[in-house]
């Protein structure tokens, strides 16, 4: 067993310290230039794109192209690993495609085809061969999951030394056609809608952004995943936005559930009121990054066949709150409101 393994092996949450505060956490992590939002590459964006706008001047920006003639639009989305490729190849470009076959969906999108890139791996190491083909394993057996062609796959081998030691990095691109019909957004949509989360929730903070920037600690297993249960949730999501049962859906991505309510609440300056779970530690509950789980927004009147919908199909999911006009309160706490969190940058 290498030290690398040794460490992710005997990684266990409750030897992380468990903040009092989820306030300072909070405005810890706005800091992290991967989850500021003002940081110009992410996902607060205050453009907020509707349906109807599909195929205007300004989707590029979005990730939405029209094809010219065809009255069709397509939708583009690429994710990385880089250090954690190393924890368990096969099932991070697993978590890779279904991260980036879940945002699809969340929009309304309908993933087609898939393409990868594996970089800086080194030639004469055996393990960057069995790096390769568990890449490659985990492809494939993604891609037949969730029914994608693989339009390409490259590999890049490194024959040298000289420019230091770079981790292996893994780039996965995926398009898909954009069904108007069946769209949404991530934002958050009106006052006293109700909040619910589709997946369970985990007591998981492996290579989270929150244990690698607030707690300095790189080396942790990757996030929880089951691809399975990945399809299924996902395949419900298509099911709601067939029905127009949810105002908005999103993906728990970086940051955790807390930056996805933020994502969700920037674009209409609202907030929300959210109470966490007894039996998951709040940090893993607000800032871990399991896979298998959508944030959506539902109108009181959509509610009660929501409800029987997911139950009906057997995908867990629970109620987290309601919109608010801007303040955001976890478990009877305010934080402030949402203008805070981008003024005290």
């Amino acid at each position: 067993m290498t030290e690398q393994e040794s460490v992710l092996t005997s990684f266990n949450i409750d030897d992380i310290t468990e903040p009092e505060s989820i306030g300072d956490v909070v405005f810890s992590l706005m800091v992290n230039p991967n989850l500021s939002t003002i940081n110009y590459f992410n996902d607060f964006s205050e453009l907020a794109i509707t349906p109807d706008s599909v195929g205007g001047d300004d989707n590029e920006e979005n990730n939405i192209f029209e094809l010219t003639g065809a009255g069709q639009s397509m939708f583009m989305t690429t994710h990385a690993f880089h250090h954690h490729l190393e924890n368990d190849p096969q099932k991070a470009i697993e978590i890779l495609i279904s991260r980036a076959a879940r945002k699809m969906l969340c929009f309304g999108a309908i993933p087609q085809v898939v393409s990868a890139f594996l970089y800086h791996i080194n030639f004469a190491d055996p393990r960057g061969h069995l790096i390769a083909s568990a890449a490659r394993r985990g492809l494939e057996r993604a891609a037949c999951t969730f029914h994608l062609k693989v339009t390409d796959r490259k590999i890049r081998f490194d024959h040298f030394s000289g420019h230091g030691p770079v981790p292996p990095t893994l780039i996965v691109s995926m398009m898909g056609l954009v069904d108007k019909e069946h769209t949404t957004t991530h934002e958050f949509k009106s006052k006293g809608n109700n909040i619910f989360m589709i997946g369970k929730p985990s007591e998981d903070i492996g290579a989270s952004e929150y244990l690698e920037f607030y707690h300095g600690i790189s080396d942790s297993p990757l996030p929880e995943f089951d691809l399975e249960r990945e399809a299924a949730i996902q395949k419900a999501l298509a099911g709601l936005h067939e029905l127009k049962l949810v105002s908005s859906a999103s993906p728990v991505g970086k940051g955790g559930l807390f930056f996805t309510l933020l994502r969700a609440s920037f674009p209409q300056s609202l907030g929300f009121d959210i109470t966490t779970v007894a039996e998951v530690r709040r940090d893993a509950f607000l800032f871990g990054e399991a896979m298998g789980r959508i944030l959506v927004d539902v109108e009181p009147d959509k509610e009660d066949d929501f409800v029987d919908f997911l139950s009906g199909m057997g995908i867990p999911f629970f109620m987290l709150g309601h919109v608010t006009r801007g303040e955001i309160r976890i478990d009877d706490v305010s934080l402030g409101f949402i203008d805070k969190m981008s003024a005290s940058l």
